[in-house]
């Protein structure tokens, strides 16, 4: 009954405001009231203060070129093929992944020193291709800082007031959290992504029971700002199950060479 009034009353304000349209990835109408332009000023603007909030980027040529070729890959499956998505290693210890709207995505060191393989890194980076592909940053952001915050800085001018509002910003941004809701469908989602690439859809399955091991150590970032439901890995299972999908890379020694042995 909720859920029906709830869908009722979406239809009623799409009918009213030329802000609704289709969500690129589950085909659901939404109320949208942050544009794909305003997206990717917003990412643009505030992905170098968190950049740098994050220790900036790790400085090794080769661990970039991998992981941002990695995010590539699912990048060109996903449902925004044509988006310009940029993937960054950045220095921060905690164990952590974000991404921003625009294509905006970052990676720390903490969590690259804590999975074992490729596609379990390819795991990471589907995950939260799919917070941007489904506007998930969008709207966390646009509901938990507020549009008028996050534009008040977007200048072609900048004074010492926007930089200071761009710093702060840039902090809440590193403590968004998503909706139980959107992160079913950046899991469910990120399978497919997985898949699609040619991995292991399975590495999804492998990156929680990777995270949980090292939560029972210290508390993990991800976590915090992407709710751990105890069904989570169940939900990721059912999906590979009803979608049929088998095998696919691992690239553990790849993954071992190309980033463990550089960190």
């Amino acid at each position: 009954m909720v859920r029906t009034a709830l869908i009722l009353w979406i239809v009623s304000v799409c009918s009213l405001f030329s802000g609704c349209a289709s969500n690129p990835v589950t085909g659901d109408r939404q109320l949208m009231l942050i544009s794909r332009e305003q997206e990717q000023q917003i990412g643009d603007e505030y992905a170098p203060e968190v950049e740098k909030q994050l220790g900036g980027p790790i400085n090794d040529a080769q661990v970039q070129s991998y992981v941002n070729g990695i995010g590539r890959k699912i990048a060109r499956v996903s449902h925004m093929p044509d988006q310009e998505f940029r993937y960054t290693a950045v220095n921060d210890e905690s164990v952590n992944a974000m991404a921003l709207p625009g294509g905006h995505i970052f990676i720390t060191r903490g969590m690259l020193q804590n999975i074992r393989t490729e596609a379990q890194l390819a795991a990471v980076l589907a995950h939260e291709t799919v917070h941007v592909t489904a506007r998930h940053s969008a709207d966390a952001m646009s509901r938990q800082i507020g549009m008028s915050l996050l534009l008040s800085a977007i200048t072609t001018e900048k004074t010492p007031e926007t930089v200071v509002t761009i710093a702060q910003v840039g902090s809440q941004i590193l403590d968004l959290k998503y909706s139980r809701g959107d992160e079913y469908e950046a899991d469910t989602y990120g399978v497919d992504y997985l898949a699609k690439a040619g991995y292991d859809p399975r590495a999804m399955v492998q990156l929680m029971e990777v995270l949980e091991a090292q939560s029972s150590v210290r508390p993990i970032e991800f976590f915090s700002t992407h709710p751990n439901p105890e069904n989570r890995k169940g939900k990721i299972q059912e999906r590979i199950a009803a979608a049929g999908y088998s095998g696919g890379g691992a690239g553990q020694a790849e993954y071992k060479t190309a980033v463990l042995d550089k960190l």
